[in-house]
């Protein structure tokens, strides 16, 4: 079964909230940090994920060069 991964928008304070499954992972500064949470959520290749990222992420209010 395939899990959503959602990178929601900047937050006010910067960040944005990483989802998967609806379960927070973390709150993310930048890519590096995206790749950390779902490599410690089990997802086998994060590379692979973020490569593909407009299919394989969702990025809401903002595209992947946006963090603050």
């Amino acid at each position: 079964m395939r899990r959503t991964v959602v990178v929601h928008p900047p937050s006010p304070t910067g960040g944005r909230r990483v989802t998967i499954g609806g379960e927070i992972l973390g709150l993310a500064y930048n890519l590096a940090d995206v790749e950390e949470f779902l490599r410690r959520a089990g997802v086998d290749d994060p590379d692979v994920l973020l490569a593909t990222a407009q299919g394989a992420i969702e990025w809401h209010g903002g595209s992947p060069e946006e963090w603050t």
